[in-house]
């Protein structure tokens, strides 16, 4: 039986990130969505998780989701079947990055969330075209469901995220590094860096996208998730 299918959403979003992917994928595959809320460090966050998911399963992360999926497979390599990073990187916060998100936690704490959300998940961190305003509208629903705490949990998260480039080359499961290509947050070139790491790594650039093609994109996410699913193991 295929293994099931953990998806690990981005900072402040939800389960709606992948709405698209989970009603196309569930048809033949067990899939979940796992929260990323839980915990002030990427570790405290991966090491809960892994108490809850499946004994083996297939992982996919978007954004901070892909940087928690980093630290599951860095944690427990042998429980991961497969592993898909998508509009993510390996590296860790620079210190001014870091230092960026001190004001965006004071603002936030101020009861400005809304403000924050659009001057991180704006227009130009995506594609354009006719669906892009209802894409940001669902960023900003996602966002407010979670709230101002889980907001600030999550910055702090990302501030003390490690470099994961080792765990990168370590990887021997299909892997599937995908983007879009109008990604300001994390470029392509940041991508095209994570495939070189990864010794089986397949590259997806998807061309109409920018940071969230799960939902810019859904139909080409899901037709590039269910090949990754497909891939035969390389090593086991």
């Amino acid at each position: 039986m295929k293994e099931p299918l953990v998806l690990l959403p981005g900072m402040m979003c939800d389960a709606r990130l992948f709405g698209p992917q989970i009603a196309e994928l569930s048809n033949d595959t067990a899939v979940m969505v796992a929260p990323v809320t839980q915990g002030e460090r990427i570790e405290e966050i991966a090491s809960g998780l892994l108490d809850i998911l499946p004994k083996r399963f297939a992982l996919a992360g978007l954004s901070m989701g892909g940087v928690v999926a980093m630290e599951i497979m860095r944690r427990a390599p042998d429980r991961v079947s497969r592993i898909a990073l998508i509009d993510t990187h390996p590296l860790a916060e620079t210190p001014v990055v870091a230092a960026n998100r001190e004001p965006m936690i004071v603002k936030v704490r101020s009861g400005r969330l809304d403000e924050v959300m659009r001057s991180e998940i704006g227009a130009s961190t995506l594609a354009p075209g006719p669906y892009r305003g209802e894409v940001l509208g669902l960023v900003m629903e996602m966002a407010r469901t979670l709230g101002p705490e889980i907001y600030i949990r999550q910055a702090r998260a990302m501030q003390r995220r490690k470099d994961q480039q080792a765990t990168l080359r370590r990887c021997k499961v299909p892997a599937l590094v995908m983007c879009g290509a109008y990604d300001t947050l994390c470029p392509v070139k940041r991508h095209e860096f994570m495939a070189e790491l990864i010794p089986y790594a397949k590259l997806r650039v998807l061309d109409n996208a920018g940071h969230l093609p799960t939902l810019e994109q859904p139909e080409e996410t899901t037709a590039a998730l269910r090949e990754w699913l497909a891939q035969p193991y390389v090593l086991q």
